[in-house]
């Protein structure tokens, strides 16, 4: 968890908002975009860079046109609330690959994972893998029928 917070200005706001928008975007585009020079543009990239404010780069794929047409919500609660199980759990967690966000959460629930599968018998699969090895007091799913809103970039102007 990154407890610093890092300031950044009007332009550094147009830059992360571009290419959160679209990461593809050359440097020669993303600088005519903002209003910059090349140079300057990849001096502010870089900076960003260096404070861990940009973490890389990712393609949004199309994961329903490759069969993994099932995403599922997955709820957990545990008795178990020591560092030990909480960091095993989290190694178990991370090795299953259906898993493409996990959070640990507060409230009534323990550990909130997004999966992306194919179909319900891939999610049975997934279950089984999950459940192995490890006592929860509650496991359940909630399956999305439709994706409304998915990867929004995040508004910078209330910075």
């Amino acid at each position: 968890m990154n407890d610093k917070i890092i300031k950044i200005d009007a332009i550094d706001r147009r830059l992360l908002t571009a290419l959160q928008r679209d990461g593809s975007l050359s440097q020669r585009d993303l600088a005519e975009q903002v209003g910059l020079s090349q140079n300057a543009c990849w001096r502010r990239l870089q900076r960003l860079q260096e404070a861990g404010v940009i973490r890389g780069s990712q393609t949004a794929v199309d994961l329903p046109a490759l069969g993994l047409d099932l995403t599922v919500f997955v709820m957990i609660r545990t008795r178990h609330h020591s560092r030990e199980w909480a960091e095993s759990f989290r190694q178990h967690v991370e090795k299953l690959p259906e898993v493409v966000d996990f959070y640990r959460i507060g409230g009534d629930w323990d550990y909130l994972l997004k999966v992306v599968t194919n179909g319900m018998r891939g999610y049975d699969a997934f279950y089984q893998k999950l459940i192995t090895g490890f006592d929860f007091s509650t496991v359940t799913g909630f399956f999305s029928m439709e994706a409304l809103m998915q990867n929004r970039p995040t508004d910078l102007t209330r910075l």
